[in-house]
């Protein structure tokens, strides 16, 4: 028990790397927060695009959808952080995470928000229309508002996933909170500062 205590619970590791912790911890909140305000939105935004029909604005928005869906989320931020910056785009790794994970979030909520709109019945659709509403007021005022209700479930499941994806910022050297518990786990030769990252990620997301 003293070497469990000591290999993982190292009080005194913890209170040593407590400050740089809750810094990684600040900056996995700062990228989930501004991934899911940015990445549910455009999602909502391309599924009420997709209602319009316009075909090939609809094979963009699959092809986008499918495209984002089937890749790893870390070969997007790879991807973004050092790709781009051959076509002239240069992003520091909070932003290319950032980027990355809100494309990713967007092709998936795409698909969350145009399932809740297809599953509204058409004769909601169809009863609107005939009490005189135009089809974007038919659209946003009856059909919409019930697409999202129905699409909140799945969505806090993505909210879910995607701030976990923020780990994934380590890898192109973006200080959040696996980041750090890592860097700090291998300073101090003791892993105490990752049970304590897991521990941080648990109070994180019970309240999702």
């Amino acid at each position: 028990m003293d070497e469990v205590l000591y290999y993982y619970f190292n009080l005194a590791v913890i209170q040593r790397y407590w400050p740089a912790m809750l810094e990684g911890l600040l900056v996995t909140v700062k990228v989930a927060v501004l991934t899911i305000l940015i990445g549910i939105p455009a999602g909502l935004f391309l599924a009420v695009v997709r209602t319009y029909g316009i075909r090939p604005l609809n094979w963009l928005i699959v092809f986008f959808v499918d495209v984002f869906r089937t890749l790893p989320l870390l070969v997007v931020v790879v991807l973004v952080y050092f790709a781009l910056p051959s076509a002239g785009v240069v992003l520091d790794p909070f932003w290319a995470t950032v980027a990355a994970l809100s494309v990713v979030l967007a092709a998936f909520c795409e698909e969350i928000f145009w399932a809740g709109l297809s599953s509204v019945h058409v004769g909601q659709f169809e009863a609107a229309r005939s009490t005189g509403l135009t089809f974007n007021q038919a659209i946003f005022i009856v059909v919409l508002p019930q697409a999202i209700k129905l699409a909140i479930p799945p969505l806090t499941n993505r909210a879910i996933a995607i701030t976990k994806g923020t780990s994934l910022g380590s890898v192109i050297a973006l200080q959040e909170l696996l980041g750090v518990a890592t860097s700090s786990q291998s300073v101090a030769a003791n892993p105490s500062p990752l049970m304590l990252g897991a521990i941080l990620y648990m109070v994180l997301f019970f309240p999702f």
